[in-house]
């Protein structure tokens, strides 16, 4: 890669998938020996959360990983974002039409539904609703592995 790509992933509240997403390829990456390749950040695309850290069921599956999450705290997407990502990754169908309202379309071709790297269109389950943070990170570990797949194939990483 000839610059740092720019990764924004995203879901309704950024404390559970979103953060749940970021931190897994922050992890992924850093073991591939290429965290300085990568700016890897996530979003909400709603108000509500905002300035929350992540869900406790995040936290305990990914210190149950032993993967680090810091001092996360929601944001929101902003219009800025758009120029300033390589790939927007959303968690659900809902997700990717609040995106395309949001940017007003997607001219670039910068935004993905995570589990399509994955070789499915299926959605990553929201565990605010379903309270089953495994089957998310079971999800979101193959959305990553399949994105990392992805770059290593598309960008030379």
């Amino acid at each position: 890669m000839d610059k740092t790509m720019n990764i924004l992933f995203v879901c309704h509240g950024n404390i559970c998938r979103s953060p749940m997403a970021e931190f897994v390829f922050k992890d992924m990456v850093r073991r591939e020996g290429a965290s300085d390749l990568f700016h890897i950040e996530s979003a909400a695309t709603t108000n509500e959360e905002i300035g929350n850290p992540p869900h406790p069921g995040t936290c305990a599956v990914l210190a149950r990983e032993g993967i680090e999450i810091g001092q996360k705290r929601a944001r929101r997407i902003r219009e800025a974002d758009y120029q300033d990502y390589d790939l927007i990754i959303g968690m659900d169908e809902e997700n990717m039409r609040s995106l395309e309202r949001f940017f007003r379309g997607d001219p670039d071709h910068k935004l993905y539904k995570l589990l399509s790297f994955a070789g499915t269109d299926r959605d990553v389950a929201d565990p605010w609703y379903t309270g089953d943070f495994d089957v998310t990170f079971d999800d979101i570990m193959s959305g990553c592995t399949g994105l990392l797949f992805f770059l290593k194939r598309e960008c030379g990483l």
